[in-house]
């Protein structure tokens, strides 16, 4: 049994203490995601809070099989889909970056790298780029990107084939760094 299903089986017991552990399992990774689909660190933090407000409060319906994480990412696209819409900018670049990086959160010490990242996923075709996000960003398998994207196994292995092709193609063209 795994700490994410133990603490599961604590929540569902009603201990407040595993809700603040599982979302310090967790925190880094989704304000990380959401830093990457939110125009400002700001924003980003209230979609993890939101994320994390919207798991809580509809627990109940969430039947646990082992695959929280996939739900929990789900979850947070969906919360950066909505807040994204409700404050339209622009995106942020390398150069203009108004993000304050100032922070030591484990998984935050190479931030330019993130930066740079993150302008090379946008240049892939939009249904690339969640899926190159979640595999070399988030590092979640490919069983876990298809469950939350929802979307079947196979269709996910073959995006990113064509994204890996795409970033192939691209370097040999002298098109990336």
């Amino acid at each position: 049994m795994t700490r994410e299903d133990e603490l599961m089986q604590k929540i569902e017991q009603g201990d407040i203490r595993a809700v603040n552990e599982l979302i310090e399992m967790f925190y880094s990774d989704i304000l990380r995601y959401c830093l990457w689909h939110t125009p400002d660190r700001s924003l980003a933090e209230d979609a993890v809070q939101e994320t994390f407000l919207k798991v809580i409060r509809y627990f109940d319906r969430y039947t646990h099989k082992g695959r929280f994480k996939s739900f929990l990412y789900q979850v947070a696209a969906n919360t950066c889909t909505d807040i994204w819409r409700k404050n339209r900018r622009t995106d942020v670049s390398l150069e203009g970056s108004e993000i304050d990086f100032a922070y030591s959160e484990q998984k935050f010490e190479d931030i330019q790298s993130d930066m740079a990242f993150k302008q090379f996923v946008n240049g892939l075709p939009e249904d690339l780029q969640e899926i190159v996000l979640l595999r070399y960003g988030q590092d979640l398998t490919m069983r876990e990107i298809a469950e939350a994207l929802n979307m079947p196994l196979r269709t996910v292995q073959s995006r990113l084939r064509s994204a890996l092709k795409k970033i192939k193609k691209e370097f040999e063209n002298g098109g990336l760094l």
